[in-house]
């Protein structure tokens, strides 16, 4: 069984789809790995950094999208007209080990979600709603992988912004998570409140179950090197460093380039559009990074 790892960070905007689909990518490309990448957020950014629009549509018509998956979940089908195995769309961009569960702009109903706890609470005779709830969140995204876990290395979540049902499901299910964040003063912010979120979730689940999630590291992105950053970068690496230790921040960091915007247009990652740009080569660092961390 190999490793589950969710990117998530509080905040948007920060890179963390982008840092996902270079990651899983080099993994794939360049170290051979199984990788699989499961957009969770309906902005569908790491779907279009992997497919196009026009593809993206096709699997949607199909109801071959994450979507299908959670319904199966919430409203189970004796004879379902799709598998996790036809959902998941095989070497994207044509790169062979690479894998993607694309994602949805309209993942679930939240009033059918908490229409279906309160009948399940009622059936169990069960007065505590939040243990239901918490259930639900535990083994959503454990049960859809359940079919596929043992045929990858690795299972990259890609994360919404904020403390969704998704991502608490990701962090229930995970083994580790990366955190990425800009070099700026607001990001200790987003890295404190996300610890004290994973925090109070394993707290919420420990009568029931222990939920082991680790962070891998935190990864500093989007570095520009101009005067005045450098002087809050200064100030958040020393922050970062005296509350977290050096073995929890990544030593790679990707810098502002203009080559990884551009890369989005041609839906694909940057480490495949353009491999000899600086942030190209700083994917490709982290990346070896995070396997010496394994």
């Amino acid at each position: 069984m190999g490793y589950v790892i969710a990117t998530a960070n509080m905040k948007g905007g920060v890179g963390k789809t982008t840092l996902t689909v270079n990651m899983a990518t080099c993994l794939a490309k360049n170290h051979g790995k199984r990788v699989l990448v499961i957009d969770l957020d309906t902005q569908i950014s790491a779907t279009l950094s992997l497919m196009s629009p026009v593809e993206f549509a096709n699997r949607r018509k199909q109801g071959k999208t994450f979507r299908y998956l959670i319904d199966q979940i919430m409203t189970p089908s004796e004879a379902p007209s799709h598998t996790i195995h036809d959902v998941i769309q095989k070497q994207v961009c044509n790169v062979s080990g690479l894998d993607m569960i694309p994602g949805d702009i309209d993942l679930y109903d939240e009033f059918v979600v908490s229409e279906l706890l309160h009948q399940q609470a009622v059936t169990l005779g069960e007065k505590d709603f939040e243990t239901i709830w918490n259930r639900f969140e535990r083994v959503l995204l454990s049960k859809i992988l359940e079919p596929v876990r043992d045929e990858y290395d690795f299972i990259i979540c890609d994360c919404a912004p904020g403390y969704t049902l998704l991502t608490r499901s990701a962090l229930a299910t995970s083994n580790y998570y990366i955190l990425p964040a800009k070099p700026e003063p607001l990001s200790i912010v987003g890295i404190q409140l996300l610890e004290r979120r994973i925090a109070q979730l394993k707290d919420s689940h420990e009568q029931e179950a222990k939920i082991d999630i680790q962070m891998l590291g935190i990864v500093f992105t989007m570095y520009s090197g101009n005067l005045l950053s450098g002087r809050y970068y200064k100030q958040v690496m020393n922050r970062v460093y005296q509350d977290f230790g050096d073995s929890k921040v990544f030593k790679s960091q990707v810098p502002m380039d203009m080559n990884v915007a551009k890369a989005v247009d041609s839906f694909m990652p940057v480490v495949l559009n353009n491999p000899q740009s600086p942030g190209s080569k700083s994917f490709v660092q982290l990346t070896q990074e995070l396997l010496m961390k394994l």
